[in-house]
C-alpha cells in the first residue's frame, strides 16, 4: 500500500475558521494569523475574509 503523502499547506494559500471563544468570537488562519476578538460573528468573518483576500 503506498504511503500518503502530506504537504504543509502552502503560505499562499489562506483557509480561515472563525473560534468561539466564551462570549468572543475570533477568526484563524492556516498560516498562523488570528484576527481579534469580536463580540459579533459578523465582525469576525468579515476579517477572515479581508485577511483571506489581502
Amino acid at each position: 500500500m503506498p504511503e500518503e503523502i502530506h504537504e504543509p499547506p502552502s503560505p499562499s494559500l489562506h483557509r480561515t475558521t472563525t473560534v468561539e471563544q466564551g462570549r468572543f468570537c475570533a477568526a484563524h488562519c492556516t498560516c498562523g494569523w488570528r484576527g481579534p476578538a469580536r463580540r459579533a460573528r459578523s465582525l469576525a468573518r468579515t476579517d477572515a475574509e479581508n485577511h483571506s483576500a489581502g
